[in-house]
């Protein structure tokens, strides 16, 4: 009974600690691991290859906006874009040889299937998915600023974090019931 407690308030401690922070930065290692451990969870848990993406985009962007803060001086012009463009290129494009879920688009406007007006496309589910993951990471501190404007200048602990797993997980719920 002793062990039981002392298990549940050993788990409960590193919440308690996470309220006493004061400071917290919108992309940061805890941003990046955490989205790299939900993709996995999600691997794991059989889900779809464009919720994977969504998660896997997220951290790819995530990781990629954390190195670029690292680097204090700029050396080339749109160092910061080019850092996170890198980092989502050099973590999806390898993935996309493994992540081969295709959703068939057809267009028919008019004449003979085959021709420039009538086609089917295939679309990447997977490079779907980490395009808007990637877009959810980059939007949500922009969301987090307007939050704490609105809020007089507060914010809530851990606001930006809370709030970008928050678009996330409502997008990965989405993109599941719906597809």
């Amino acid at each position: 009974m002793i062990k039981m407690k002392m298990k549940k308030l050993f788990l409960l401690l590193p919440a308690f600690f996470i309220f006493l922070a004061k400071d917290v930065l919108a992309h940061c290692p805890l941003c990046t691991i955490g989205a790299a451990a939900v993709a996995g969870g999600a691997v794991y848990m059989g889900v779809s290859q464009i919720a994977i993406g969504l998660f896997i985009g997220a951290f790819a962007i995530s990781i990629g906006w954390w190195v670029a803060n690292l680097i204090k001086k700029q050396y080339v012009p749109y160092q910061k874009t080019l850092i996170i463009l890198f980092s989502f290129a050099t973590t999806i494009w390898p993935l996309l040889a493994i992540m081969k879920g295709f959703y068939p688009f057809s267009i028919f406007i008019a004449g003979d299937y085959g021709s420039l007006l009538n086609r089917t496309y295939l679309i990447n589910t997977f490079l779907i998915g980490s395009i808007i993951g990637g877009a959810i990471v980059s939007i949500s501190p922009w969301i987090s600023k307007n939050i704490t404007r609105i809020r007089n200048g507060k914010t809530l602990p851990f606001q930006g974090i809370l709030l970008t797993f928050f678009l996330l997980i409502i997008a990965g719920t989405l993109i599941e019931v719906i597809i």
